[in-house]
């Protein structure tokens, strides 16, 4: 549909809204949103890589409103033919590879669809932008991004949408690329954009490589739960259905060109999370002998370049938007802890089948 440049700003309604990475945690977190909360249509466009579960979708799957692209970032006749046949009103460009530990096995995938990938969809979004939209202002390009573009923090100070980038990880390097082209296009271009870097999300349908689900799971089977060097490194925690709301947020309202931190306000070291989970564990399914799982804490080799702390200051986002955590960590932990119980059914196969908690990025590789 094309619409004037001169027409109002104001977003229609309701929106079709096209979802990349949709079936990941955070993609999949923003789509059961938009389909539960909101009138629009969603379609998630997804390369159902390694990470990726259409069974994180399955509360919303028999939506009239949900559908499904099987596409690759990397694949731009394959994007374009998308944009074209669903006629977005914004796109929600989530989808990158995304674990640390990953990328210092190897890079090339993170470069691959981090930065390739970005730079077809914003190609593709331009092109579409300027000859269905006729380049208006109501048109959205969200790209969603985190806050180890920012590199790390001593003991004291919080990053800001105005902290320089020093990313120190290929995947906080593919990641600041990323942001750096969404930028770009902008200001060269004029592509309405808007860019969003988060701290460390955690809750349901969290692939189990991550923290907290591996520690949730291998506390669960009586294994060890490993924890980097002294356990001292600082993130901020972000329950992840709270993220999807402000993503939301900022879609609607966020200025275009700006870009918005968003945070829970939840600094833990990575010993306090896991002791957290451990306490949480021994009350709501005690081991069998009465033995506490924080016995199971063991201290490993710490990972390369370790960032030490990352904290968010997300009083932009408050003061302009009116957006807020709803969840403080402890409830979030809470709610996290008993999803997992509560849906062996989801990660079971997982386990089985696709990753079984083994240690990865301990040495770089050639």
């Amino acid at each position: 549909m094309a619409i004037s440049a001169s027409a109002s700003s104001a977003l229609p309604n309701p929106q079709r809204l096209l979802v990349t990475g949709g079936a990941g945690f955070i993609g999949s977190a923003l789509c059961r949103y938009l389909i539960e909360h909101t009138p629009h249509h969603v379609l998630n466009v997804d390369a159902l890589t390694y990470a990726a579960n259409e069974a994180n979708l399955a509360p919303i799957a028999d939506s009239e409103r949900y559908h499904f692209a099987h596409v690759n970032l990397c694949d731009k006749a394959a994007l374009q033919q998308a944009l074209v046949a669903f006629k977005p009103t914004g796109i929600l460009h989530l989808a990158a590879e995304s674990h640390v530990d990953r990328s210092i096995d190897s890079a090339e995938p993170f470069i691959q669809t981090n930065i390739m990938g970005t730079f077809n969809l914003l190609e593709v979004a331009r092109h579409y932008w300027e000859h269905h939209w006729q380049r208006s202002p109501q048109f959205r390009f969200l790209h969603v991004s985190t806050d180890e573009v920012y590199g790390t923090l001593g003991d004291t100070g919080l990053f800001t949408e105005e902290t320089p980038y020093a990313p120190n990880s290929p995947y906080s390097a593919s990641k600041a690329s990323s942001d750096l082209l969404v930028r770009a296009w902008h200001h060269t271009y004029g592509l309405p954009v808007l860019t969003t870097n988060c701290s460390n999300n955690y809750g349901p349908y969290h692939f189990p490589e991550k923290l907290i689900p591996l520690m949730i799971l291998n506390a669960l089977h009586g294994k060890p739960l490993p924890v980097y060097g002294t356990g001292a490194n600082v993130r901020d925690w972000l329950f992840v259905e709270d993220h999807a709301r402000a993503l939301y947020t900022v879609l609607q309202g966020g200025r275009v060109g700006e870009t918005y931190n968003i945070g829970g306000n939840q600094e833990r070291t990575n010993l306090q999370v896991v002791h957290a989970l451990c306490a949480a564990l021994d009350k709501v399914a005690p081991q069998a002998s009465g033995a506490s799982y924080s016995e199971l804490i063991t201290f490993v080799a710490d990972r390369p370049g370790h960032d030490l702390r990352y904290a968010i200051d997300a009083s932009k986002i408050k003061r302009e938007l009116g957006w807020e955590p709803s969840e403080t960590f402890d409830s979030g932990l809470e709610k996290t802890v008993a999803w997992y119980l509560a849906n062996e059914a989801w990660w079971q196969p997982i386990v089985a089948q696709r990753y079984q908690g083994q240690r990865l990025g301990l040495q770089p590789t050639a």
